[in-house]
């Protein structure tokens, strides 16, 4: 009768994965939602700043809920090591389920004015910090009821929720602006995906609330647990220390910096560089990440064989080698007019040095008065790639399209009306000229490739699936079972939060720096190529180990 008991109480392997898998999915989709959303959001949180501002802060916005990650990751993880794995992730999909929620209900700039993104950023602090605790724990709960040889396996499942999480986002999205219309979603449906994640979260609780602990943390407990010091042991013991600054190089700025290139940057780019419709953009981003859903079990399961550190290095040079030629290529396959005309008639700002600032502004109150600054925010808003060159001293500044030369406005000293109907006369002759030289407005549905810029994103989904598919379970067999939790959680959210998170705000103002379209990859490929080598030179293979022996 005892034995009956204990079988029906303790659940299945296959419960354990799904449950696990299902919560994380729906913290992903929460996240998600905001990234897909940054260009509306933008218009209804930060209305008072310009175009580009706005949607830098909405970026920064959606980035401040990574930046907030490693204190959750701090405070969950020893929570998880102190009290258990299934507590702690209950609390942490609870969280971050309400956070969500209220962002559907908040008002907006236009309703309650600077409070509303403030009470914004606030909701999105939460979503962080209840985010930074529960990858941690999804992943060591099924590592530690999984067989060695199929840790890969099953943790993989763990990894692929984030595509899970996307896929449910973006068809969410799609979805709700077919159903009430552009005008409609862009004004209050919206909110819909955000409030959706109270059904979400009601269904998440139920499935974990089946779990039990996991079994090395109950061995654990039986051996003596109260003796745990998570923090002193995890980063002041070399034994432990070391291994979180070789998780942290060696694997997740790398993360951070691949994957979300792959399913962020490449966003951004399609929609405000390349100009195809936002629904083309959606239907393309989801399509590639149903497409490689699958490649993240596939790897690791690979991973289970032939090791994790070739399969996750091999996802790290896939990146290195295919960013540079491959957003070239997508720029000549999804905007081709857009590639003709950057050969054919090459833009040049012509300036005194001296008075161009950078083109990124945090707080929105930068004025960009000179001539400078007047002709390059023009060329930042319309996507277009320009070059430099300098010009002499106090001289205003000529925009070079082609064989067409137009001067810019010194705005210095203008007050603001007279400082918005000379900006505004500057871009009207720049987009006259880009028009005449052959720049589209939008990219032609007609003449977008999409086998091939399906391709390429797929390529780009390769290298972020094979790094992210063995992860989950190189992370866990790292570090012993006593300070597991808070061991890995503090590396992957830097990886994912600074690295990743700040990824789409940082590459985009690298590119209104440069003025060059693609020098925002630099942000990825010099993250990427650091944790190769780190990785190559001082990660261990892990494949196979105990995790009680550890």
């Amino acid at each position: 009768m005892t034995d009956a008991v204990e079988t029906r109480a303790d659940p299945s392997l296959r419960t354990v994965v799904v449950a696990s898998a299902a919560g994380t999915a729906f913290e992903w989709y929460d996240f998600f939602v905001f990234g897909s959303l940054a260009t509306v959001i933008a218009r209804h949180f930060f209305a008072d700043a310009g175009e580009t501002v706005a949607y830098i802060l909405a970026l920064l916005t959606f980035g401040l809920g990574f930046i907030v990650r490693p204190l959750g990751a701090l405070v969950f993880g020893w929570f998880g090591d102190r009290t258990g794995r299934k507590t702690t992730f209950l609390v942490t999909i609870t969280l971050m389920g309400v956070a969500t929620v209220a962002i559907g209900l908040l008002p907006d700039y236009g309703q309650i004015g600077l409070a509303a993104p403030i009470l914004l950023l606030i909701m999105r602090v939460l979503q962080g910090f209840a985010l930074g605790g529960e990858y941690g724990g999804a992943a060591i709960y099924v590592a530690e009821h999984s067989p060695p040889k199929k840790r890969g396996l099953l943790t993989g499942w763990i990894q692929t929720t984030a595509a899970f999480g996307l896929i449910g986002a973006l068809s969410v999205i799609l979805i709700t602006r077919q159903i009430v219309g552009v005008e409609a979603f862009d004004e209050w449906g919206w909110r819909i995906p955000f409030l959706l994640s109270a059904l979400l979260l009601g269904v998440s609780l139920w499935i974990r609330l089946k779990l039990n602990e996991s079994p090395a943390y109950q061995r654990m407990e039986a051996e003596g647990g109260e003796r745990r010091a998570p923090y002193k042991e995890a980063f002041f013991q070399w034994g432990n220390g070391r291994f979180v600054l070789i998780a942290l190089f060696g694997i997740m700025i790398a993360q951070g910096a691949v994957w979300y290139c792959g399913y962020f940057y490449t966003r951004f780019f399609m929609e405000r560089v390349l100009k195809i419709d936002v629904n083309t953009v959606d239907q393309m981003v989801l399509m590639v990440t149903v497409a490689s859903a699958a490649l993240y079990v596939f790897f690791g399961w690979l991973s289970d064989r032939v090791g994790r550190k070739p399969v996750m290095l091999f996802g790290m040079i896939l990146a290195l080698v295919a960013f540079f030629p491959g957003f070239h290529a997508l720029t000549k396959a999804a905007n081709p007019a857009l590639a003709e005309a950057q050969v054919s008639a090459p833009v040049t700002v012509v300036a005194d040095p001296a008075t161009c600032a950078l083109q990124f502004d945090p707080i929105g109150k930068a004025a960009f008065s000179s001539s400078c600054d007047i002709a390059k925010s023009v060329l930042s808003n319309a996507g277009v790639s320009y070059g430099n060159a300098e010009a002499e001293p106090g001289s205003v500044a000529m925009v070079r399209v082609g064989g067409i030369e137009l001067a810019s406005v010194e705005g210095a000293g203008m007050d603001v009306v007279a400082l918005k109907a000379a900006r505004t006369g500057v871009e009207t002759r720049i987009k006259a000229a880009l028009v005449e030289a052959g720049y589209p407005a939008k990219a032609d549905p007609a003449r977008i490739n999409m086998p091939l810029v399906f391709g390429i994103l797929m390529i780009f989904m390769v290298a972020a699936t094979a790094l992210y598919g063995p992860q989950a379970a190189a992370l866990v067999e790292l570090f012993p079972t006593r300070v597991r939790y808070t061991a890995m959680s503090l590396p992957y959210n830097i990886g994912t939060g600074w690295v990743g998170g700040l990824l789409p705000a940082a590459s985009f103002a690298l590119v209104a720096w440069s003025g060059n379209i693609y020098f925002g990859l630099w942000y990825s490929v010099v993250f990427t190529a650091i944790a190769a080598v780190v990785a190559l030179i001082w990660l261990p293979e892990t494949k196979g180990r105990d995790l009680d022996a550890i």
